[in-house]
């Protein structure tokens, strides 16, 4: 059994999440819990559930003292402290000391946080954080909802639904989880193909991947515990990996409910857009969470910087009021908008005309939508 489910006198563990930079500025959360590494096997159903026990029932650390370490490829140094919150989380928002230049490429870049374990003050402790850093040629991004957009979760619609899929996210193992059919083909298309394989150094540590040409970005309604999870998930689907924007589900209206997936979602969404002005993004989710809303508000007000929307239809029922006013807006700022039930004919249409991962995206969903995509009834062409 996981020892943080019945202990709250476990080894404290910090797990930074995936951050990401511009020229200036880079952004990097973690959280001080105290629980061991999760481990993701299937040796059982009741090991899984007691593994997904683990994950949601953490016992956070207030108070930790952490320090980031950042360099830049000129040598200059950045250093910042943090203290954990009542939650557990250490926010770093870092103005990059010295000329941190972006690469061409988009490229994984490596960070340090340390902190000293209350329980042992003499001994120091630190673990390496990631930062996506889009390259200096890059002009377009990808941001990804997560669930029903690249995991099946069965769970939108009525409790009934709920019920039927409930072991899906309280006993299955990343592994036995079902990709949305189509989406490792769809997301290596419009993100670039380079594979993403779990890579490990001889002391079993973790190391990046090579970034996809295009950088992905997740924003997700899903609590933050997950985090370990999804990122295990994307690893066995061969999906790429991205700095994840989760949430801490909190017993408030604002963290709770529809309300909470759009306000979530759009205050993401557009501190990325501020953050790297010089992209336009693609816009990826379905119509279980308020996405097209969402989408469609952020593509009237910048339109500029939307390069397209794709939403995935999962729920049977028709578009309300809400999302057809969000439909409107899409078409009326002139953003490529495209519908469909999977990925797969989107991966047809690419392989069938040898578009390259750096062809335009408005270019890939205007022809797409054309006839070659599947298009849910009434959407925008």
């Amino acid at each position: 059994m996981p020892f943080g489910l019945f202990s709250r006198r476990g080894p404290i563990r910090v797990q930074p999440f995936f951050g990401y930079r511009n020229q200036s500025r880079l952004y990097l959360s973690a959280r001080a819990i105290r629980a061991p590494e999760p481990v993701f096997d299937k040796s059982s159903f009741w090991r899984g559930v007691a593994t997904m026990l683990g994950e949601y029932a953490s016992h956070e650390v207030a108070g930790l003292t952490a320090q980031l370490e950042y360099r830049c490829a000129d040598g200059s140094v950045t250093r910042q402290e943090a203290v954990s919150g009542p939650e557990g989380f250490l926010l770093f928002e870092v103005d990059i000391v010295g000329e941190c230049d972006r690469r061409p490429r988009t490229q994984w870049e490596t960070a340090l946080l340390r902190w000293t374990c209350p329980d042992n003050p003499q001994s120091a402790t630190e673990v390496e954080a990631h930062i996506l850093a889009p390259g200096e040629q890059t002009r377009t991004g990808i941001i990804s909802d997560i669930d029903d957009t690249i995991v099946e979760t069965g769970i939108t619609g009525n409790v009934r639904a709920i019920a039927r899929n409930w072991k899906r996210v309280m006993a299955q193992m990343p592994s036995e989880r079902e990709a949305v059919a189509g989406a490792k083909d769809f997301y290596a298309a419009i993100g670039g193909d380079r594979r993403e394989r779990p890579v490990y150094d001889a002391g079993g540590n973790a190391i990046p991947p090579a970034a996809r040409v295009r950088p992905v970005f997740y924003v997700s309604s899903s609590p933050w515990n997950l985090f370990s999870y999804l990122v295990s998930f994307k690893r066995h689907s061969g999906l790429p990996l991205g700095p994840v924007m989760l949430r801490d589900w909190g017993l408030n209206r604002r963290t709770l409910g529809k309300e909470g997936h759009g306000s979530h979602k759009r205050e993401a969404i557009e501190q990325l857009l501020d953050t790297f002005p010089f992209m336009q993004f693609a816009l990826i989710g379905d119509d279980s969470q308020k996405d097209l809303v969402v989408f469609g508000a952020i593509a009237s007000e910048r339109p500029d910087r939307i390069a397209a929307v794709f939403i995935r239809s999962v729920s049977e029922e028709p578009l309300n009021e809400e999302e057809i006013i969000a439909r409107a807006a899409v078409e009326a700022a002139g953003v490529p908008l495209w519908t469909g039930n999977d990925y797969t004919a989107a991966q047809r249409f690419l392989e069938a005309n040898g578009l390259e991962c750096e062809a335009g995206v408005d270019q890939l969903v205007r022809t797409a939508s054309e006839g070659v995509l599947p298009m849910a009834p009434g959407a925008a062409a």
